[in-house]
């Protein structure tokens, strides 16, 4: 039974662990996503809010620097959850979508309101990109192939994701790894790949084949934490994460996707969960991502960010200390 489970995951093989089940990939005590029956419910609900057509940045597109050196952060908002970040030398873009839609479709499906916060052209020579998991609004094929050409970089991933990858953009350097691992990436810094309360899929027949995970960039200034898309799962990860780490300089959190909380939960947290997941990582600084860009959920486009000012303000902390970033927002962030 199990070599045949094994057989029909057409992107990973690998012995079962304790998020690996011999066929599909699960989030350990946590909960998977919800049945196509309550996808249904939720679609036919009518409590989805209407976004602008267009919602521009309030900041001009960044022209960012070639390299920066030492200890200093900087962290750049593209959209979503594409960001990049600069420092030890290093240039490492999160989850690149260029593409005008998040979705399989180039005539449907959620279009972003804004453009990139980095015109592609204006991108620094890349290092390194961290795919995360292989939702539409993450792993943008398009964008992959763009930067192949472009800039050569390495792609880090977790276990099955690199089947879809390699196989769409031939050459492309490529490395997959599983929750726990660490990969040195020179300049005296590290990725780590971390788990996160989520789940995958491309299509309607591929749930659940490929790992999902955050990661944790290791370098002489500090650590940053990308907790990818994520459920607060009673903030077991984040725990985890400080317990593992120690600590961090930034953390990088969604902070959007949320409505219905009955459907959304387990998957998407909300501002307060993540407000309380930075305290419980352990974070000096905090970037919201994960809002404003593209419509996937029911909650109005601006509420990710007025939320999160209310949680900020009820815990007592500066808005400074976690801010929602918009496309185009440079924050050099302080050492921790």
């Amino acid at each position: 039974m199990a070599a045949g489970k094994r057989a029909a995951n057409r992107y990973y093989s690998g012995p079962p662990s304790d998020h690996f089940d011999g066929a599909l990939f699960f989030n350990p005590d946590g909960k998977p996503p919800g049945r196509f029956a309550d996808l249904l419910k939720w679609q036919l609900n009518g409590g989805r809010s209407k976004w602008p057509a267009a919602h521009p940045s309030p900041y001009p597109q960044a022209k960012p620097d070639r390299r920066v050196e030492g200890k200093m952060l900087r962290l750049i908002m593209v959209g979503h959850a594409s960001l990049l970040v600069q420092t030890a030398g290093l240039n490492i873009l999160i989850d690149p979508v260029w593409s005008e839609r998040a979705s399989p479709l180039a005539f449907a499906g959620p279009k972003r309101v804004n453009a990139p916060g980095i015109a592609f052209s204006d991108l620094p020579p890349l290092d390194l990109v961290l795919v995360s998991h292989n939702h539409y609004d993450h792993l943008d094929l398009a964008t992959l192939r763009r930067l192949k050409r472009s800039h050569d970089p390495l792609v880090v991933t977790p276990l099955g994701n690199d089947a879809i990858i390699g196989s769409a953009v031939p050459g492309i350097r490529l490395t997959a790894h599983d929750w726990g691992d660490r990969i040195e990436v020179g300049n005296g810094a590290a990725i780590h790949i971390e788990p996160a309360h989520h789940w995958s899929a491309r299509g309607a027949r591929d749930r659940r084949m490929a790992l999902w995970a955050g990661f944790v960039i290791e370098t002489a200034g500090g650590k940053v934490y990308f907790a990818g898309d994520t459920g607060f799962h009673g903030g077991t990860n984040y725990r985890l994460m400080a317990e593992k780490h120690g600590g961090f300089r930034l953390a990088i959190l969604p902070i959007g996707a949320y409505e219905p909380r009955w459907f959304m939960a387990p998957q998407h947290q909300n501002p307060e969960e993540a407000v309380q997941g930075m305290k419980l990582c352990n974070a000096a600084h905090a970037a919201g991502c994960h809002w404003g860009t593209f419509q996937l959920t029911d909650e109005p486009i601006d509420e990710p960010a007025q939320r999160l000012a209310e949680a900020l303000a009820a815990e007592g902390f500066s808005h400074e200390r976690f801010r929602a970033m918009r496309p185009g927002e440079v924050w050099d962030v302080p050492s921790a």
